[in-house]
């Protein structure tokens, strides 16, 4: 029990570390360790209580600076969104889905780091209702499947060239909400057990340092560095989503 409690409070500082600089990846990088030693269903909880403590700090942070109308459309088409995403993991086709997003991201963050790389100027897309829409219906989808919800916004964020700032203010209370909602169901399918709690519950300390450090480091990277982290997580991210 120790070796686990140690391995989770490891995998969670880094994970909210990663997040609190960038708004989101918290569950991504957290299941890129915690997968490789610990049943997907032990999991499951451990990082959506996580996700939630560290991007609600998160939230509280960028309060002021919320888009409130363009968040709540994110998490009106995203809950629709939800249903298909369990529906399709349920039918069968879901890691197809999963690895051509993996492919998506990959494709995306390797051409822009690589543009970065040859000084090339960066290709911007304005933001719609519609877009905005799409983007948040296809987040669901995903967050149905295995709660990735944060990683198509951090991509189109940073395809509308937005402020290190406004791109947490916008993903981090999006992804709270959406982890609240999903820890709805896996408390509804018993996924909580006990062991589940106390591993969480251990690893508080070590959550609540990798976002104080975070946040601290995120105040401090200027808006080019902001972005290659994010970048960096994006392709990151891609790569996990292909294993």
């Amino acid at each position: 029990m120790w070796a686990e409690i140690l391995l989770v409070s490891a995998g969670g500082f880094l994970a909210a570390f990663c997040a609190s600089i960038a708004g989101f990846a918290f569950v991504l990088v957290g299941a890129a360790v915690l997968l490789q030693f610990m049943a997907p269903a032990l999991v499951a909880p451990i990082l959506v209580i996580g996700s939630l403590i560290v991007q609600g700090i998160g939230t509280v942070a960028v309060w002021r600076d919320i888009p409130w109308p363009r968040m709540w459309l994110y998490v009106g088409t995203a809950t629709l969104g939800i249903p298909l995403g369990i529906a399709v993991l349920a039918l069968g086709p879901a890691r197809w889905i999963v690895a051509g997003v993996g492919v998506l991201l990959v494709v995306y963050a390797g051409y822009t780091l690589a543009r970065i790389a040859l000084r090339m100027a960066p290709a911007r897309l304005h933001a719609s209702t519609g877009r905005d829409a799409a983007v948040g219906f296809a987040s669901g989808i995903l967050g149905g499947i295995g709660g990735y919800v944060g990683a198509l916004v951090g991509m189109w964020a940073d395809m509308q060239a937005m402020a290190p700032r406004d791109t947490r203010a916008l993903m981090q209370p999006f992804i709270a909400i959406m982890q609240a909602i999903t820890i709805l169901g896996l408390a509804f399918t018993g996924f909580f057990t006990r062991e589940a709690a106390i591993l969480t519950a251990t690893a508080v300390p070590a959550l609540l340092l990798g976002t104080w450090l975070g946040l601290r480091a995120g105040k401090r990277l200027p808006a080019q560095g902001f972005r290659l982290v994010l970048l960096s997580l994006l392709l990151v991210s891609g790569i996990f989503l292909l294993l």
